[in-house]
């Protein structure tokens, strides 16, 4: 064999070994040293350099993210690590909160979970009967903490205590072509009631009751593009003025009446630009009157002044969960401290954000002692 046939095998074998012994000498080498961990302070919003109006505070996935601290659990999370287990949200569609009971219904698993957050207690409503739920879709709560649940399937309205305990019924299946959501009046009087109608439906309107006695009162609304008129209303709020906010959602905009259905203002138009909307869904009110829109599309809530004026927005779009990050968006509500809740039914979360003035342990979720911090 010629000694160029020897070579041109050598020399690969050759630089094999060179590659193996500098991989072995690497192996052997000291590690350098890790990077310091920065601290980079809590997640607020706007960001630097705006002046911070939120400060992101934490997230319930289900009841073992509000369960109290005991001795064992903390000893169990010592030796394994483990937090503690319980009961998901399947999937969270509205949410409702009063004096730190945060209600969310699940139209999977047909019933509302209550997340008790002052005392660390998790259960459920509407699972048997009297009071049964089929579909529930859109809730609220009024001033006593009583429950009104929109049920889609049943085509009614229904009332619990704060505890769970089944009150009564309002509505007639037909009343409504697609029952979506209720609203209570702040003043006690008067429950407001979506009906979104559908394709081939000119039934987009709001139906309103009388709350003692649940019977009709005067609707408002038809379908249709023009002012006054509906194409696919998703949700009502109450504003701190008195006046009715309606998220006409197949028609990208919020519209104003008063109390009485009279028809006033509108804002917002479609498009991809911040202060417009892609796909509106549900909307609250905060204690000074700002409005709280949530958009699928656009993977955030955006907040606007009492007239309709675009202050800021918070979240973004992600296929990657994390705080304020949302795939489809859905329910929100803001409580009586200011908290903002927001739901992402992809990946059945709430997010929970607090005023920047206010303290992690006032209000009510702030009345939680031993309660287990947020471990996702």
């Amino acid at each position: 064999m010629s000694s160029t046939h020897l070579g041109s095998i050598g020399k690969p074998i050759l630089m094999a070994l060179a590659g193996a012994i500098a991989v072995l000498l690497a192996a052997c080498a000291p590690l350098p040293p890790a990077k310091p961990t920065v601290d980079t302070g809590p997640l607020v919003f706007p960001e630097p350099p705006e002046e911070p109006r939120f400060v992101y505070e934490r997230t319930i996935y289900g009841s073992g993210d509000i369960a109290l601290e005991t001795s064992d659990s903390k000893l169990r999370s010592l030796l394994t690590g483990e937090g503690v287990k319980g009961e998901g949200l399947n999937k969270p569609n509205a949410i409702a909160v009063f004096q730190g009971r945060i209600f969310v219904s699940d139209s999977v698993e047909a019933v509302i979970r209550v997340f008790d957050v002052p005392s660390g207690r998790h259960y459920k409503i509407g699972a048997d009967d009297p009071g049964k739920l089929s579909k529930p879709l859109g809730i609220d709560v009024d001033r006593q903490g009583n429950l009104y649940v929109a049920d889609s399937s049943a085509k009614a309205i229904l009332i619990y205590d704060k505890d769970g305990k089944f009150l009564r019924r309002i509505g007639d299946p037909k009343w409504f072509d697609r029952l979506a959501n209720v609203t209570v009046d702040p003043k006690g009087d008067r429950v407001y009631l979506i009906d979104i109608g559908g394709v081939a439906s000119q039934q987009h309107r709001v139906r309103v009751v009388d709350a003692s006695s649940g019977e009709p009162l005067f609707d408002f609304g038809k379908r249709g593009k023009d002012p006054g008129d509906f194409n696919f209303p998703r949700d009502l709020v109450v504003g701190k003025d008195g006046r009715l906010y309606i998220v006409d959602s197949g028609n990208f905009r919020v519209q104003i009446f008063d109390r009485d259905g009279k028809f006033l203002k509108s804002f917002g138009k479609i498009g991809r630009q911040i202060g417009q909307f892609s796909r509106p869904k549900e909307i609250a009110a905060d204690p000074a009157g700002n409005i709280y829109v949530t958009d699928t599309a656009f993977g955030n809530f955006q907040i606007f002044d009492p007239e309709g004026e675009m202050l800021m927005f918070v979240g973004g779009r992600s296929e990657q969960d994390g705080p304020a990050r949302y795939m489809l968006p859905a329910g929100i509500y803001v409580d009586e401290d200011g908290r903002v809740y927001m739901v992402d039914q992809w990946f059945r979360k709430v997010d929970i954000f607090r005023p920047f003035n206010l303290k992690a342990d006032a209000g009510y979720l702030g009345q939680r002692p031993g309660a287990k911090p947020a471990s996702r």
